[in-house]
Order: C-alpha cells, then sequence, then structure tokens
C-alpha cells in the first residue's frame, strides 16, 4: 500500500515536470524532429519512467538527472537559434540528393541513404517514377522535399493570366443555432443582412441553423439542424452479424 503511495507521488512529479518541460522543449521538437531531439525525448522519457518505478532509491538524483537533460536540450535550442555555425553542426543542413534528375550518390553515402530509402519517401510524396524529379532534398528531420519537372509542375492562375478572388478564412457567423454579432461586425454585415440571405433560403429562424460561416471573398456556407438526407453513406469497415 505504501509503494503504491509512493508511486503515486512520484508520477505525479514526474507528471507535472515533463509538462513544464514539454512547454519549453515540445514546440521545436515537434516542428523540426533532428535525430538528437529524438534521442533527447527518449531519454528524458525513460528518465522520467525510472523516476516513477524505481523504489530502490531515492527520488531527487533522478529529478536532478531530469532536469539536467532537459537544461542542456534547452541550451543546445538556444545556442542553434543565437549561432547559426553552431546550429549547422548541431541540427544539420538540408542535403540534395537529387539534382536536374540525377542521383547524388555521394552525399547519399554520407547520409547512409539506400537508393531504395529515396524512392519509398518518393512513393510518399506521390512521386513513383524518378523521370518527374527535378530536385529532392532530405531536410535535416528526415524529410524530403520534392521539387518536380517544371512540364510536370500543377499550372497555377498566374501561369494562366486569370485573376482569382480572394478566398480569406472563413468567419462563423451562426454557430448552435446562435447568431454572433460580433463577427458580423468585423464583416461589415448587418443582422437585416443576414436575415434577408436566410429567408432566401426558405430558413425562418436561426435556431433552425448549426453553423454558418461567411469568408472574405463572399462565399456562405450553411448547415441546418435538418439536412433532410435520406441516406447517409456509411464508408466504415463491416460491423458483422452482431
Amino acid at each position: 500500500m505504501n509503494e503504491g503511495l509512493v508511486v503515486i507521488v512520484r508520477s505525479i512529479i514526474g507528471f507535472f515536470t515533463m509538462l513544464i518541460f514539454a512547454k519549453i522543449l515540445g514546440k521545436q521538437q515537434i516542428s523540426q524532429l533532428t535525430f538528437f531531439d529524438y534521442i533527447l525525448g527518449i531519454t528524458i522519457g525513460s528518465i522520467a519512467a525510472t523516476l516513477t518505478t524505481d523504489l530502490s532509491s531515492r527520488a531527487w538524483p533522478h529529478w536532478v538527472g531530469l532536469l539536467t537533460w532537459a537544461l542542456l536540450g534547452y541550451l543546445m535550442e538556444y545556442i542553434s537559434t543565437k549561432w547559426r555555425y553552431a546550429g549547422k553542426y548541431l541540427e544539420g543542413e538540408p542535403t540534395i540528393v537529387i539534382m536536374k534528375g540525377k542521383i547524388m550518390e555521394d552525399a547519399m553515402k554520407k547520409m547512409n541513404f539506400r537508393a531504395t530509402d529515396i524512392m519509398e519517401l518518393l512513393r510518399d510524396k506521390d512521386v513513383f517514377d524518378l523521370n518527374e524529379v527535378d530536385f529532392a532534398i532530405i531536410e535535416p528531420n528526415g524529410k524530403l522535399s520534392v521539387l518536380k519537372k517544371p512540364e510536370l509542375q500543377p499550372v497555377t492562375c498566374n501561369d494562366m493570366n486569370i485573376t482569382k478572388n480572394e478566398m480569406g478564412i472563413s468567419t462563423e457567423l451562426i454557430y448552435d443555432g446562435i447568431l454572433i454579432e460580433e463577427n458580423l461586425r468585423q464583416l461589415n454585415k448587418t443582422k437585416d443582412w443576414l436575415f434577408k440571405v436566410l429567408e432566401s433560403r426558405g430558413i425562418k429562424n436561426v435556431s433552425e441553423v448549426f453553423l454558418a460561416t461567411l469568408n472574405p471573398g463572399g462565399s456562405l456556407y450553411i448547415d441546418l439542424y435538418k439536412d433532410h438526407i435520406k441516406k447517409v453513406l456509411d464508408i466504415g469497415d463491416y460491423k458483422g452479424p452482431y
């Protein structure tokens, strides 16, 4: 019973310690998870687990070790941010593995990459033919960035000399049957305008609307509680005879 209580107390200490460290280190580690960051995260987690369950030793040495690893990790991030050359050494640099459609064998050997590894990463980018690739770059976090050959890149509005209206981000006007007047004012719209639009669509009351959004381009989306869809598609797995 006493051991269980000690484990609970240690778990609480370890949990909130990890929560604080995650706030300090987490964003950088999630956005750019280099190999060093990966090892750092595993080590800190392992120390926290030992702090929780190793009752043969006192808790404070484990906590000091946890604090030391987290501080060193934060220090490395700080150095990488302040000094670019240190950042290059600690976090690595992007490496070109395909240039002008040609595979850079020497660069791949330095990173211990095989051709099959590159092809797997290309397939993850929906590229199944090496002839489509102009440039391919291995980022410091191990991800592959691909630039297709010019003739295979998607056509844009600029290519077609087409002017496209700005769509912007949609803003909620009605949510769960409640009118949000502040958002209406931000979009320079009035309640009378909204009521007329709803009436034109056969909607008599705001309470009938589950969600209504409007973007700066003027696109209005309205979803009702009663959608009048007779049959809802089921795209899940077969549920079996029970």
